[in-house]
């Protein structure tokens, strides 16, 4: 089995920051982010991109990750194919289109037009199913806890790369416990994680 990876360059710096973290080189970065573009625009050039993709490659299934406008485009053209999706991170809800906008309809459009929905937690199963959606519900656990234990597990197996994040993160006190609390870009500004 062959995998290939198609990035949009949605979140250009994240994207390349993971990138980078867990060495995968694209095998296709459409590069479709303008400045000032709208979400429209945005889902148009990204149809047309990965329709033009899977015309060539012909790939047996599509894996989309997330709830952003290009997965939800990305699932929606090969839908159109008839080519099978994937969806990791299946399930999340708040049941209120306008919050998380857009990325609560993305998420469910995506699930309605895939075959194999992989949600993170048992809750999110719950909702899938109670939604009496055709695809496949597997619980896989949620992949931002697989990327943190990953990482860790590189750092412990790394010398140098123990030290290096030692000298920058000198500031911190080893003998005190350590929160990390992630959140939604969105909560990243103003006020929303004091809110």
């Amino acid at each position: 089995m062959t995998s290939l990876v198609c990035v949009t360059g949605q979140h250009r710096e994240m994207l390349d920051q993971v990138l980078r973290n867990f060495q995968i080189q694209p095998d296709f970065d459409l590069k479709l982010m303008v400045k000032n573009q709208g979400l429209n625009d945005l889902m148009a050039r990204t149809s047309v991109a990965i329709d033009s993709i899977y015309a060539d490659v012909k790939p047996d299934r599509v894996l989309v990750h997330g709830d952003t406008t290009t997965a939800m485009s990305a699932a929606l053209a090969a839908f159109h194919r008839r080519i099978p999706v994937g969806h990791v991170e299946a399930g999340l809800r708040t049941y209120n289109l306008s919050h998380p906008w857009p990325e609560e309809m993305n998420r469910r459009v995506v699930d309605v037009v895939s075959d194999l929905l992989f949600a993170p937690t048992m809750e999110s199963r719950a909702n899938l199913l109670g939604e009496r959606l055709g695809g496949r519900v597997i619980v896989t656990g949620n992949t931002v806890i697989d990327a943190l234990m990953l990482t860790l597990s590189r750092i412990d197996g790394d010398a140098s790369l123990q030290t290096r994040l030692d000298e920058q993160f000198s500031f911190l006190d080893a003998s005190r416990k350590l929160l990390l609390v992630t959140g939604h870009r969105r909560e990243n500004l103003g006020s929303g994680l004091t809110s």
